[in-house]
């Protein structure tokens, strides 16, 4: 996130807004909140329609206690659980920088296991010595049931002196029950915030035509004191000639808002204002320079600070009075009008909207505004620079519901072909994303250089647990020499490749580039693996002292970088466990070992971590190593190649005797003939015997006595471990 945008996001998401100048004080309902807050409750919860006043209140309150307080505005799509914990942690960072530095690297190396990032929060919450208040407003926009469990389990592990406040319009989908009858909960709702006739008084006294008690009581009973309703009726007694015959007709309902915004309000003020507010309401937030280059005028920050001065329905943001907002229910109903009178010009002033977002650097806003102009190209055209940040970020519901929204324009643009398929290859779907990579290299134009999509193909086939194809595509990058110019990210993936090929020399001259790359970077995750990978190549050549060395590297490098629950770090302890000295604590790292790949995708790791944290175990004669070693050969015997890993459980299960298998020696009896080299070159492929006969021209019974050849000479039993020899050999 670059500096500029964190500088706007701060602005218009993690404060609360400002006061408006005629704010009414009102200690009834600041009382019940400082029960609760006083009382040690885990959760204020203010629950009531919009426009009842909840956001104002809790920040005026906010600004009368001693305690620190952290703010999030939620908006349209930011239930995105990636994204909503972003933001969150970015929040409570204004207040303590400490909870942002130690929590925000576990999210973005949990690959959106949100689980781990409230692990993670609620330890660096348990560290602050004094009191805080999280606020996350509108939470009703959310609808991620991901989102909502992660909340309730905040709520629920919540350390003393923390305490979360939600303001939403309807309640939360959590065990609310539950947390009443622990005394857990505070709750404030509309009967509450409702103004009572002194309080509405106050409210109103701005007008230039005092209103007498009975008439002041008789708009509080009109609108039940509702804040939004008192709002708009000191707004139109500003226009109304006759003050008496006005509190008379006038009705509090939702009804009230649609006919004041389009009779009373819009209808009183100049076209040019009227224009404004129509015209800006497609924004989420406001700043003057914004609204100049939206409406293509100027005097935007003027015009702003004097609506906002007069209207309490234009909210502040920051105390510099550069940022604000339209009150929803004002906003929503200018789009309605907006849509009503102005229908022509509203592709217009998104497209505006749009090119200023993406002058800026807010790619997010930028391609949300293409899309609303109806230039699903230009937004496509973002998703270049945009999707692989957003992966990055594990914010992977926000990337899918843009490519949705972008529809067909997905299907015929590169770029978002290859995001497609990345999206349906971190949800495990790999034939899906195998058709997407397919779909990108036929909508690809002139010149498109395929290496781009290597990554993606590499670890399709890893999560198959097929090393050959996936060494197929690494040598298209050796071929065409882009190692040097690969990403942290890519370099990571063809160095994995090679290591699980067994082929060590390239997996260290490639996983040494990406670990180098990553550091600089500071992409930490990718750092991390990168170490990960270099422990298990040594520990495959037999350097125990190497692998072990690597593997502390990877560990403490996980701690240092604030990513010590990676997921990835299982063969990691596995290694650190079968190099140890056989204490106890080696039995821990092995158990914490398979914790951690269970929670991976893909075959390789988790055959690899079962067998080798198996090993450990039975050695221990913990009953569960052999289960974990079952375990392991399911897995094996699922995968077209399982690469070192195959080699590896074979070794095991001889030592062991669980298996009467011949463990695989790199070394060959005799040499093959040109025949059945030929018929090795096809043994890491999905074919059958009978097809690669079809293929080679000759029989089947030809075929299956050339493998029963090339398995006595390269001394091995089966198919998978004559693919693996061969290629320790050097021969495929």
């Amino acid at each position: 996130m670059s500096e500029e945008i964190e500088v706007g996001l701060a602005a218009t998401k993690l404060r609360p807004p400002t006061l408006p100048n005629n704010f009414i004080q009102r200690p009834r309902v600041d009382e019940v909140l400082d029960t609760g807050l006083d009382g040690h409750s885990r959760l204020l919860l203010v629950s009531a329609p919009a426009g009842s006043g909840k956001s104002t209140l809790v920040a005026s309150w906010l600004g009368g206690r001693s305690e620190a307080a952290a703010w999030l505005q939620v908006e349209q799509g930011d239930d995105d659980p990636a994204r909503f914990w972003t933001f969150l942690i970015e929040a409570i960072g204004q207040a303590h920088e400490s909870v942002r530095i130690s929590v925000k690297p576990v999210l973005l190396a949990s690959n959106g296991d949100c689980d781990l990032a409230v692990s993670a929060l609620v330890t660096a919450l348990a560290g602050l010595t004094d009191p805080l208040v999280v606020v996350v407003d509108d939470y009703h926009l959310i609808s991620s049931d991901v989102v909502h469990r992660g909340m309730e389990r905040l709520v629920e592990l919540c350390p003393p002196g923390v305490t979360i406040a939600i303001l939403t319009r309807f309640d939360p989908p959590f065990r609310l029950g539950r947390l009443r009858v622990r005394k857990h909960m505070c709750e404030i709702r509309g009967d509450v915030l409702r103004f009572e006739p002194a309080e509405a008084a106050g409210l109103l006294s701005s007008t230039d035509r005092p209103l007498s008690a009975g008439e002041v009581e008789l708009l509080s009973d009109r609108t039940e004191g509702w804040a939004a309703g008192l709002v708009l009726a000191g707004l139109s007694l500003a226009q109304s000639s006759d003050t008496a015959k006005f509190v008379e007709d006038f009705h509090g309902d939702d009804q009230l808002v649609v006919d004041y915004l389009s009779d009373e309000f819009l209808g009183g003020v100049s076209d040019d204002h009227r224009r404004r507010l129509l015209a800006t309401s497609i924004l989420e937030q406001l700043s003057g320079p914004l609204i100049d280059a939206v409406t293509e005028s100027t005097g935007g920050r003027r015009w702003l600070t004097e609506t906002a001065a007069v209207n309490q329905l234009v909210i502040g943001l920051d105390r510099t009075g550069h940022w604000y907002r339209y009150h929803h229910l004002l906003r929503d109903l200018l789009r309605l009008e907006a849509h009503n009178a102005m229908p022509e010009e509203l592709p217009g002033l998104h497209r505006r909207a749009a090119v200023r977002f993406e002058a800026e650097g807010d790619h997010h806003r930028a391609v949300g505004h293409w899309l609303e102009a109806g230039e699903r190209h230009e937004a496509a055209r973002l998703m270049y620079f945009y999707g692989s940040k957003l992966i990055a970020e594990s914010q992977i519901e926000t990337l899918r519901r843009i490519l949705a929204e972008l529809g067909d324009v997905a299907r015929t643009d590169a770029a978002c072909a290859l995001l497609w398929g990345w999206c349906e290859f971190i949800a495990g779907s790999y034939s899906a994303a195998e058709d997407w990579v397919t779909v990108t290299h036929d909508v690809a134009p002139d010149g498109f250089d395929t290496a781009i999509t290597a990554p993606l193909r590499m670890n399709i086939f890893l999560g198959r647990g097929d090393v050959n194809s996936a060494l197929a595509t690494a040598r298209e990058l050796t071929d065409a020499e882009h190692f040097e110019s690969l990403a942290p990210e890519q370099a990571v993936v063809a160095g994995g490749v090679f290591m699980w090929a067994g082929m060590s020399d390239d997996a260290r001259h490639v996983l040494q580039l990406a670990v180098k790359k990553a550091e600089q970077a500071q992409f930490k995750s990718v750092h991390v693996l990168g170490l990960i990978y270099q422990a298990i190549v040594e520990f495959d050549v037999g350097n125990n002292v190497g692998a072990r060395t690597a593997a502390l590297r990877a560990i403490d490098t996980a701690v240092e970088l604030g990513i010590a629950s990676y997921y990835r770090l299982g063969p990691a302890y596995a290694i650190r466990a079968r190099t140890a000295s056989g204490d106890a604590d080696s039995l821990e790292d092995a158990l914490q070992a398979v914790e951690l790949v269970r929670r991976t995708t893909g075959d390789l790791a988790l055959g690899y971590v079962l067998t080798v944290s198996g090993d450990v175990l039975t050695e221990f004669g913990d009953t569960r190593g052999p289960e974990l070693l079952a375990d392991a050969r399911a897995v094996v015997d699922r995968c077209p190649d399982p690469g070192i890993v195959a080699r590896h459980l074979e070794r095991i299960e001889s030592r062991h005797a669980i298996a009467a298998t011949r463990v695989q020696v790199p070394t060959i009896v005799e040499q093959l003939t040109e025949r059945e080299t030929a018929v090795l070159r096809y043994l890491p492929t999905a074919l059958s015997q009978r097809e690669i006969a079809g293929e080679l021209f000759v029989s089947a019974n030809t075929v299956k006595t050339h493998c029963a050849a090339i398995y006595r000479k390269l001394a091995v039993d089966n198919r998978k471990a004559a693919v693996q020899a061969a290629r320790d050999l050097g021969l495929l």
